[in-house]
């Protein structure tokens, strides 16, 4: 039975024995990732491609449209970056392959997650927590752990080896190799005791991260799960047991209204408690935070209600050195984790700002014209910068002068007078609005007379004519207007 199984494992076929299973073959890293349960049992092995088939989207052909526009436009615009292995991650909410705007815009919505939850509340620090730990975390269902291709193959082809002594082989193997990080609530719950003395041991109090996780992912019935990466934002809170129910309906309302806060239809956001039963025995109270895809709600967000169980499991159920003030009181706080999925945030988002709207051209054909409307905080782009017809020397030096004071100001600015293919300003204005950029500025053989530019809103649609002087306050005082709506 051993020579067979080893033989096809030489030769890369599938086979089943036990309960061990092996998720992926990452040949090019020389790394195995393992989902682990029970060495004794036996081995499996199975290889599969990581990002496998979508789940099956809506049947009503206008929402199914919608969503084939947004990854073709997504794709096209340097949001995301499809090909024939990590083409099919987008639309799960996992994480993919990002482009320059799909980078930015991730990146701003992981700033403003970490702005309304770290940054403008006094009792809430950030941490940093490793991807690889020798920690096995008491709330994972699973363990991702990385094994070393080359030591495993070393195993694998001594054919001296009895079957007792392979399986020893790969038990000590899988024991020296580090698990990944499937959640960063482990993080937390371990540095909840160094924490004890910035905060002088007094409730309530959060530790905060953001970071990529690994877990599992099944694209379709009969499909093996493979690993996939995961953008995750967690704030773990740490209160009174008496208060943790309304600690979770405070945290609940907030988080609802911080994802609507930047939404152009709010009520595609919403939020839902977690059935009985539905999380297992260890969670007392759950809620969910959701966005409605053609295809179904998916979760943006969670939020767990975990008790003190999980706390007193991390550190070995010494209540003594746990416990915290709450008031006259010394207690064992209760956990209040949320967990962003900032990667499904990303697609929410795209998806909620993505406007179809029917105009007629120059010579009056009925187009569909594509407006990636995302709020202002959010969008990668503010402002494409251009220059008509007039002294090509004259006009790009206008344009780089006015480049640089844009982004020595923190504005996002796109040099469009760079492209080297010309085309007509109904090309440009399509382009920028399906990039989803706030304003184009045209600057034109006018601007070297009087200094006057036409400034394009990308909402509106209105033009305007401003002094060059002028721009920058401009738009410094409407993006932070949007900030602070």
């Amino acid at each position: 039975m051993l020579s067979s199984l080893l033989l096809s494992l030489s030769k890369n076929k599938i086979h089943r024995n036990g309960s061990l299973t092996m998720i992926a073959d990452c040949s090019r890293r020389q790394a195995f990732f393992f989902r682990r349960t029970d060495v004794l049992s036996g081995l499996v092995c199975r290889f599969a491609n990581p990002f496998q088939s979508l789940r099956s989207l809506c049947s009503a052909s206008d929402e199914t449209d919608h969503t084939s526009t947004l990854v073709q436009l997504c794709s096209k615009r340097y949001y995301i970056i499809r090909d024939s292995i990590h083409g099919g991650s987008f639309l799960p909410g996992i994480a993919c392959p990002y482009g320059p705007l799909g980078t930015e815009l991730r990146k701003s919505i992981l700033d403003k997650w970490w702005t309304s939850v770290v940054m403008c509340r006094p009792q809430v620090f950030g941490i940093s927590t490793l991807h690889l730990t020798r920690t096995t975390p008491v709330a994972a269902e699973r363990t991702l752990q990385l094994v070393d291709r080359t030591a495993l193959d070393h195993i694998l082809n001594q054919d001296s080896l009895s079957w007792e002594q392979t399986r020893e082989a790969l038990r000590k193997l899988l024991d020296d190799s580090l698990p990944l990080r499937t959640n960063l609530l482990q993080g937390a719950l371990e540095q909840y005791l160094p924490s004890l003395e910035l905060v002088n041991r007094r409730l309530p109090f959060g530790l905060a991260e953001t970071g990529v996780c690994y877990q599992t992912w099944q694209g379709q019935t009969n499909v093996p799960e493979s690993p996939v990466e995961v953008t995750q934002a967690s704030l773990v809170w740490f209160c009174s047991p008496r208060t943790s129910s309304q600690w979770l309906d405070y945290w609940a309302r907030q988080r609802l209204q911080w994802w609507r806060k930047f939404a152009l239809g709010p009520s595609s956001f919403s939020c839902s408690d977690v059935a009985d039963g539905e999380e297992g025995e260890r969670v007392a109270r759950g809620v969910k935070i959701l966005y409605r895809f053609p295809w179904g709600s998916e979760t943006l967000e969670t939020l767990w209600n975990l008790g003190d169980v999980e706390l007193l499991q991390t550190h070995k159920g010494s209540r003594a050195k746990l416990q915290c003030r709450d008031g006259r009181k010394s207690v064992v706080p209760h956990v209040i984790s949320v967990c962003g999925n900032i990667d499904r945030g990303v697609l929410a988002y795209l998806h909620n700002s993505l406007q179809e709207m029917k105009k007629t051209d120059s010579k009056q054909r009925l187009l569909k014209r594509k407006v990636l409307k995302l709020h202002p905080s959010l969008a990668p782009v503010k402002v494409a910068l251009d220059m008509g017809r007039g002294p090509t020397m004259e006009l790009r030096q206008v344009c780089e002068g006015l480049l640089q004071e844009l982004l020595e100001g923190g504005i996002s600015t796109w040099p469009g007078y760079l492209e080297t293919m010309q085309s007509s300003m109904e090309q440009l204005i399509t382009k920028y609005d399906e990039m989803g950029v706030l304003f184009t500025i045209m600057i034109t053989d006018n601007t070297l007379e009087n200094g006057l530019v036409q400034v394009r809103s990308r909402d509106t649609t209105i033009k305007e004519t401003m002094h060059i002087s002028e721009v920058k306050m401009f738009l410094t005082k409407y993006i932070s207007a949007s900030e602070n709506a």
